[in-house]
C-alpha cells in the first residue's frame, strides 16, 4: 500500500521498470516445445532461469505482471546468496548498491541488553548480510536474465491451467492477446504462496500459522546510524509491541512492528494509523528528529508452512510456492534462492543426459529438509519476537529482564541470522571415512579463503563438479582424474599442475580445511560437499561421482 494520491508504482527513491508484452509464437500456430518453463519472475524464478543458462539450457519464463513487485519485501541477502550470485556473474551490482553489516542490537525497556557480530573475516569476500529492496533484486536478476540469449522472459503472461503426463507439462497461458498453451519438458513453479501451479494440480501446503501479525513500513529518512539490525521489546513508545529496524539504500528505513492481539488488522493498515505509530517509533524508539517520509507498507503474518513433496513429477516447487517460512532470522528468500540452485543444476544436468533421472528425486530430501531445519531455527525466533501464549510471553519477558543485568542471559535474545543447510543425510552425501580436525563437512558448503589481492578460492569454481587437491595427489589417483571431464581439479598449494587449475595454498589454507599433502574435497555444481578423503583412490573418486549422477556417466 502507498499513500494516498500515489499509484502503486510511484515511489520516493525507485523507478519501476515497464515489461511490454511481446507476441509469443505459440498465439500464431507455431508448434514449440520448451526444456523448461519457469512460472514467476521473482528473484527465486530468475535464479533459477540463470542457473539453468550458466549450465547450458533454455527456459522460459511467464509472469502476469508488467514490472517489478512493488516495497521493500524481503531485503537480507546472507553471504552464501551472495556466493550464488557471483556464480551468476552479477553479484557486484548487488554489493555496490546494497548495505552490508555483521552486527545486531537488542533492547528491552530501551535498554540495549545484547549486541551479536556474525563471523565475518578478511578470509572471505562478501560480509554476512547486505540489505537490499527487492526492487533492486528483481531488477538485477532480470536485466541479466534479459542479456542472456537461454532465457525468454515473457511479461503479462498468466498461467491459468497446468496439466502433465509422463513425457512433459503443458501450461495454459493467458496475455492480452488471448489464451496459448506452452508445452515443456519440465515445470519449475516458482510463483509465490498462492501458487497457481499448487492449485492446479491440487496440492496444499502444511504446517502452522502463528498469531502475531506485523505492519512492514517503509520510510525515507536521512540518519547517520550504522546498517545493523535493532529489536526493540517493551519500548516506552509502543510497550506491547516487539520492533525491528532496519537500514536500506536510497535513506529508506523498514520499520517491523507487531500489532497487538485485540488490534483491528484493516484499521491498523489506514494511513493515519501508520503514519501514527511510524511517527512515534522514529521519534522515540529510534531516537530520530529529522523529516521523514512515508513510502510503503504492508501486513506480515508468520507461518511455517511447506508441501509434502517439493517433486510432482515433472514438476519442481521452488520459493515460497513450495514453503513459507517466518522473516525471522531472514530465511524466506535465501532458502528460496538455495532452491533455485538445487533445482536448477539438477534439471540441467538430467536433461543434458549427463545424470540419470534419479538425480532429481534428491531434490525434495535436501530442499525439505533444508525447510524444516529453517522452521526449527525460525519457528524459535517466531516465538520469542511473537510469543503465541501467556506462558511463552512470560517466559520471553523473563529471559529479557534478566539480561538488564545479567550477561549469561543476552543469547536468549539471539535472532538465530540464517546459515546455509548442511546435507548430511542426502541421497548424495558419502559420510567421512577418515577424521578431519577441521573443514566443512560432506553435505555442507564449501568455505572461501582469500589467496591474494581480490582473490578467493571460490572465485575458480566452474559449473561442473569441483575436486579441491591439496598437494601432490597419489600417481593412481592422478592417473585416474583425466578419465572424469565432468570434473574441474583446483589444485591447491603447487607452482603448477598438470591436473588442473594450480593455485596457491599456505599452512592456514591447509589447516582450514584440515588437510594433509593429498587431501581432496569434492564439491557439487551448488558448492556443497559430496565427499572428502585424506588419501583418496581413483575408486573412491568414482564411488562419489556413480553416488550422484548414478548410470549417465560413461
Amino acid at each position: 500500500m502507498r499513500p494516498a494520491g500515489r499509484a502503486e508504482s510511484d515511489s520516493l527513491y525507485f523507478d519501476y521498470p515497464h515489461f511490454p508484452f511481446v507476441r509469443p509464437p505459440e498465439l500464431d500456430g507455431e508448434v514449440r516445445r520448451h526444456r523448461v518453463a519457469i512460472v514467476g519472475a521473482g528473484p527465486v524464478g530468475v535464479t533459477a532461469a540463470l542457473e539453468l543458462a550458466r549450465h547450458g539450457i533454455d527456459c522460459v519464463v511467464l509472469d502476469d505482471k508488467a514490472t517489478v513487485n512493488d516495497g521493500s519485501r524481503a531485503i537480507c541477502l546472507s553471504r552464501h546468496s551472495l556466493e550464488i550470485l557471483q556464480q551468476l556473474g552479477v553479484d557486484r551490482r548487488f554489493v555496490a548498491k546494497g548495505l552490508g553489516w555483521t552486527r545486531g542490537r537488542t533492547y528491552f525497556r530501551d535498554r540495549e541488553i545484547y549486541r551479536f557480530e556474525m563471523p565475518h573475516s578478511d578470509q572471505e569476500r562478501f560480509l554476512p548480510m547486505v540489505n537490499l529492496q527487492q526492487q533492486y533484486i528483481e531488477q538485477f536478476l532480470i536485466e541479466r536474465a534479459m542479456e542472456s540469449e537461454r532465457v525468454t522472459l515473457r511479461w503479462q503472461s498468466a498461467v491459468s491451467g497446468v496439466t502433465q503426463d509422463a513425457d512433459g507439462v503443458t501450461l495454459t497461458v493467458s496475455t492480452p492477446e488471448g489464451d496459448y498453451a506452452l508445452a515443456c519438458d519440465y515445470l519449475l513453479a516458482a510463483d509465490g504462496a498462492r501458487s497457481l501451479v499448487c492449485q492446479a494440480l491440487g496440492l496444499a501446503l502444511h504446517g502452522e500459522a502463528y498469531e502475531g501479525r506485523y505492519v512492514i513500513a517503509d520510510v525515507r529518512l536521512k540518519s547517520d546510524f550504522p546498517t545493523e539490525r535493532r529489536a526493540f521489546f517493551h519500548s516506552a513508545a509502543l510497550p506491547e509491541a516487539t520492533i525491528l529496524v532496519h537500514k536500506q539504500p536510497d535513506d529508506i528505513w523498514r520499520i517491523d512492528y507487531q500489532l497487538g492481539p485485540d488490534e483491528d488488522p484493516e484499521a491498523a493498515v489506514r494511513e493515519e494509523a501508520i503514519r501514527d505509530r511510524v511517527g512515534l517509533i522514529i521519534r522515540e524508539v529510534m531516537q530520530e528528529r529529522g523529516d521523514w517520509e512515508l513510502e510503503w507498507w504492508s501486513l506480515y503474518k508468520a507461518h511455517t508452512l511447506a508441501l509434502d513433496d517439493y517433486r510432482h513429477g515433472r514438476v519442481l516447487f521452488i520459493g515460497d510456492s513450495a514453503h513459507l517460512v517466518p522473516i525471522f532470522g531472514v530465511r524466506g528468500l535465501n532458502n528460496g534462492l538455495a532452491d533455485a540452485v538445487n533445482a536448477g543444476w539438477k534439471l540441467a544436468w538430467v536433461l543434458q543426459g549427463r545424470a540419470s533421472a534419479r538425480l532429481l528425486d534428491s531434490y525434495t530430501p535436501e530442499r525439505r529438509g533444508a525447510t524444516l531445519d529453517v522452521f526449527a531455527n525460525a519457528g524459535k525466533s517466531t516465538r520469542f519476537m511473537t510469543p503465541p501464549s501467556r506462558g511463552y510471553r512470560l517466559m520471553r519477558d523473563a529471559a529479557l529482564a534478566l539480561a538488564l543485568d545479567n550477561d549469561y542471559a543476552s543469547p536468549f535474545a539471539d535472532p538465530r541470522q540464517v546459515t546455509p543447510y548442511t546435507y548430511a543425510e542426502g541421497p548424495l552425501t558419502l559420510a567421512d571415512r577418515d577424521a578431519f580436525a577441521a573443514g566443512p563437512r560432506p553435505g555442507a558448503p564449501l568455505i572461501n579463503r582469500r589467496l591474494g589481492d581480490d582473490d578467493f578460492l571460490l572465485d575458480y569454481l566452474g559449473t561442473g563438479f569441483s575436486l579441491l587437491l591439496f598437494g601432490e595427489a597419489s600417481p593412481e589417483l592422478a592417473a585416474a582424474l583425466g578419465d572424469h571431464p565432468e570434473l574441474r581439479v583446483l589444485h591447491l598449494g603447487v607452482e603448477d599442475s598438470a591436473l588442473g587449475r594450480a593455485l596457491p595454498g599456505d599452512a592456514a589454507l591447509f589447516a582450514a580445511y584440515g588437510a594433509d599433502p593429498g587431501s581432496a574435497y569434492l564439491a557439487r555444481p551448488d558448492r556443497h560437499l559430496v565427499a572428502r578423503w585424506k588419501r583418496p583412490t581413483a575408486a573412491d573418486l568414482n564411488d562419489a561421482l556413480n553416488t550422484v549422477l548414478g548410470d549417465a556417466r560413461p
